[in-house]
């Protein structure tokens, strides 16, 4: 009797520890608040897509452009409380637990969705990889025009050829791929994120300088005007810079990622949409204050990337275009890995044998396993960037057609049908008819926006010889 007393205290003590570490899925208790959750998102959404702002409210004016990244940020913060929803089935306290928006998906919506989204997601990582291919070559290109401007006094116009530097950034990448475990090197993100907020903030004070030096404002309530482009060019240009908006606030991808961290109680949802308005309303200012400022610099004559435009001080340009490099760099892999993997895995679970390492030896440090396949097959996915990058090597026309095709479906589509299918919204209902007409609305922004960089693409491949893009 005193032995099974016994051994009922100790099984007592041992769940009681179990629960102070570990949550209810027997996974490592998590610590995640409400700030570590808005930092996470904030360093997700700040990225190169900051650099194309103020030439989309360029495209736009002044009434219509500031009132369209608002548009976005309403959108997205909405969505993303949608979606914050789905990270548990059922009870939001104690529900199985979704890890990854892909599992959301496949647990929430299952069938014809589950394929639609992972068609939709790796083409997007896919584009992502060409966007920052043409991002990273562009900087390289910045560095070596800046140096060439110094050196001449600005005499020069130092149009350089953007081929060489996109193969240097293929050749960066091919040897990136190939580091076994890339996903664990935790300390990528916190350089990332150091540099993304060191080239914005460069380019957000360079562009305040600037206005300061003009003594005025520039710009216009309407944009680049008709006359200074052609119809067809302001038309597609409008459409394009939808897009070039919408991929700057793309980050749904990652929500339920993020979600995955935080610590309860209160519930996840609580703290994830606390997270959601505090980081979406500092990003919101954040951009408003890069594209308008820049807009006012430049005017309709703002370039495509904010900082090829400003050439002093070169020292401060070049740090701002040496982060934007590393940063992409680093980037471009952390696109690429679940490509790379969704691949890997397939391909090895039908063909096992093909899965085999060769030990090589490398004096003052750990063997590396070589493997073929993915030496081959990794090798293959960034050539395919590279060359494609070199073809359309057009820096505004592949943000917006990544951010058209991303943003309906990740941003909108997926939140709205998971969130109507787990909370069981009626069909017909007011709140049914208003998150489907919402998602309409969004479908046809998404759709000229794409219509608007392929447009454009069209039209710069009518002026620029494919493989011959010097800047």
């Amino acid at each position: 009797m005193e032995q099974d007393e016994q051994h009922s205290i100790e099984e007592a003590a041992h769940s009681h520890t179990h629960t102070k570490l570990y949550d209810d899925d027997d996974r490592i208790k998590r610590t995640g608040t409400v700030w570590t959750a808005s930092s996470h998102i904030i360093t997700a959404v700040v990225g190169s897509g900051v650099l194309s702002l103020a030439w989309a409210i360029a495209q736009l004016g002044w009434i219509v452009g500031p009132s369209v990244m608002l548009f976005f940020s309403l959108i997205t913060w909405y969505t993303s409380s949608l979606l914050a929803e789905c990270y548990r089935i059922g009870d939001p306290h104690s529900g199985k637990r979704n890890y990854t928006f892909v599992e959301a998906v496949h647990t929430i919506l299952g069938g014809f969705n589950d394929t639609l989204c992972g068609i939709v997601q790796y083409t997007n990582l896919y584009a992502t990889a060409i966007g920052y291919t043409i991002a990273g070559a562009i900087s390289m290109m910045a560095i070596k025009r800046s140096e060439c401007l110094h050196s001449s006094g600005g005499k020069d116009q130092c149009h350089i050829s953007s081929n060489p530097y996109m193969i240097a950034f293929g050749v960066i990448q091919i040897f990136f791929s190939q580091i076994p475990d890339f996903h664990k090197m935790w300390w990528l993100s916190i350089i990332a994120a150091i540099m993304s907020f060191t080239y914005s903030f460069i380019g957000l004070g360079l562009a305040i300088a600037k206005v300061a030096e003009n003594g005025s404002f520039k710009g216009s309530l309407t944009g680049v005007s008709i006359g200074t482009v052609t119809k067809a060019q302001k038309i597609w240009g409008t459409f394009q810079a939808l897009g070039n908006i919408a991929f700057a606030y793309s980050y749904s991808q990652i929500l339920i990622e993020i979600q995955d961290t935080i610590k309860t109680p209160p519930s996840e949802v609580k703290t994830m949409n606390q997270a959601t308005r505090i980081s979406i309303g500092v990003t919101t200012a954040f951009y408003l204050l890069c594209g308008c400022m820049g807009y006012a610099a430049f005017g309709d004559t703002a370039p495509g990337n904010i900082l090829t435009g400003i050439y002093k001080p070169y020292w401060l340009i070049d740090i701002a275009n040496a982060a934007i490099v590393i940063h992409i760099v680093g980037a471009y892999q952390v696109y690429a890995q679940p490509v790379f993997a969704f691949v890997e895995k397939r391909v090895i679970k039908k063909w096992p044998k093909i899965n085999k390492e060769y030990q090589i030896s490398i004096p003052g440090f750990h063997p590396y396993n070589l493997n073929l396949f993915r030496l081959i097959w990794r090798t293959i996915f960034v050539i395919t960037t590279t060359f494609i990058s070199m073809l359309i090597p057009f820096f505004n026309d592949v943000l917006g057609l990544i951010g058209a095709v991303g943003f309906w479906p990740l941003t909108v589509y997926f939140p709205v049908e998971m969130y109507i299918r787990q909370r069981k919204v009626p069909t017909w209902s007011y709140k049914w008819i208003c998150m489907q007409t919402l998602s309409v609305v969004c479908l046809i922004v998404s759709i000229v926006a794409g219509v608007g960089s392929v447009a454009s693409i069209v039209l710069d491949l009518k002026k620029y010889k494919p493989f011959m893009v010097n800047y």
